[in-house]
């Protein structure tokens, strides 16, 4: 089923004259309401009638995520408050996190879009959908659940945890599609096992897995240990959540962009220059309708490349690769991403700790765990345990409320972490996907 067939499915050349109508708009939008926009166009002697044709977009600055660190809260948005009718934000990578709004209109383009994925993936109006993402500031949850509601699909919003619920739900409940990380999926295969349940006789058919990176091969466990057909999907909190590409479940080859509604580039990370369609390099993104939080060039960090091919399920749109890695430090742990300089902030305010610290992640079953290996001062690591004890239980609590996931705290002897001339090797990732 093709949820818009009337924009999914355009001629390219329909589709370039759109994506070029709603280009212009966006940048006159930005450089009348949004003065840091307004301030680095003409920094560049940009003038947004310089805008012709979509080609002409690499004229335009790139936003960053400090960019939208720097102007917190609400520096970047390009409507008054009493026009967002929602925010979103991230935990915060150094006390301040990255901040998103959407306008009524915002929510309805959202709502459509992830009810692009969700039916790309196969799901229709009949299915019991059981979303197990966190609900919150985070955007997953409330994103698919729109989504999946606008199709007109029963929503079961379980949110995340509890994992024999889970079961009992999808058991009870006749669920047919679940939604959440692959990883969790494989997790709720082994708990349907280890409760002796036959996934066959439940009424699952479809997955639609996404917000962390996963192979062909786990695909395929998870659809033979569960009896489903999987579908990745992507998104990004600072473009709209959930809904910016997402599979077919005809071609399961990569993810079509939704272009009507988002400008797509691959640059080389390192100059900046527009990579050729095909070459692997960094996915930068333009959002063309958003009217809340309108952002130019946006750099993802993620390393994809684009390509365009006949689709069987009829989508014009071009595709994205999975992305295959990350420009900068940031790890993905049970979805959520989290960044180094988290840890680093929080271990700073905390007496006894030196400034030397790894976050070591790990797959145990089909779930990602975090431990940090923090260094004491050389008098401390020998005092008592009942310190040491209070010590651990103060870093777990504050580094747990930061990042928003559990974690485990390791005391490590001074001088035990590895010193390098270069960069400090902060991250140990043991997890390999299967």
């Amino acid at each position: 089923m093709i949820w818009q067939p009337e924009f999914e499915t355009l001629p390219r050349d329909e589709l370039e004259a759109l994506q070029l109508f709603n280009l212009k708009r966006t940048v006159r939008r930005v450089y009348q309401n949004v003065p840091f926009y307004r301030k680095k166009m003409d920094d560049m002697g940009v003038k947004p009638e310089d805008i012709r044709t979509l080609e002409d977009v690499r004229h335009l600055p790139f936003t960053t995520k400090d960019d939208l660190r720097e102007n917190y809260p609400y520096g970047l948005f390009a409507i008054p408050m009493d026009e967002v009718v929602r925010v979103h934000s991230s935990s915060g990578t150094t006390g301040k996190p990255t901040v998103v709004g959407y306008s009524k209109k915002d929510l309805e383009t959202w709502s459509n879009l992830t009810a692009r994925v969700l039916a790309a993936g196969g799901l229709k109006k009949n299915d019991v959908v059981q979303i197990s993402f966190g609900y919150g500031l985070f955007t997953g949850g409330f994103g698919l659940h729109y989504g999946a509601e606008r199709l007109g699909a029963t929503v079961i919003p379980v949110s995340s945890g509890n994992t024999h619920r889970q079961v009992l739900v999808m058991r009870d409940y006749g669920t047919t599609a679940l939604i959440c990380t692959p990883s969790y999926a494989l997790h709720v295969a082994e708990v349907i096992e280890e409760m002796g349940v036959n996934p066959r006789d439940l009424k699952l058919r479809l997955g639609m897995f996404g917000a962390e990176p996963w192979t062909e091969a786990m695909r395929k466990e998870i659809e033979d240990r569960l009896g489903i057909d999987a579908t990745d999907n992507y998104g990004l909190s600072e473009i709209i959540g959930p809904g910016v590409s997402g599979e077919c479940i005809e071609a399961k080859h990569g993810l079509h962009i939704f272009e009507d509604h988002f400008l797509p580039e691959i640059i080389d990370p390192a100059t900046g220059e527009p990579l050729p369609m095909g070459e692997m390099g960094e996915l930068v993104i333009t959002t063309l309708t958003k009217e809340a939080l309108p952002l130019l060039r946006y750099r993802t960090r993620d390393i994809t490349k684009l390509f365009l091919e006949e689709c069987p399920c009829r989508r014009t749109f071009v595709k994205m690769e999975k992305p295959q890695g990350r420009t900068d430090d940031m790890l993905i742990v049970r979805g959520v991403n989290i960044f180094p300089s988290q840890v680093e902030e929080v271990l700073l305010s905390i007496k006894d700790t030196a400034p030397h610290f790894q976050l070591v992640v790990d797959r145990k079953g089909y779930l990602d765990t975090l431990e940090v290996w923090v260094e004491t001062s050389e008098d401390f690591f020998f005092d008592s345990m009942r310190k040491q004890k209070e010590l651990v239980d103060t870093i777990t609590q504050k580094i747990s409320e930061v990042l928003g996931i559990s974690v485990k705290v390791k005391l490590v002897e001074p001088h035990t972490i590895e010193r390098t001339t270069g960069k400090a090797k902060r991250v140990v990732d043991r997890r390999e996907l299967k």
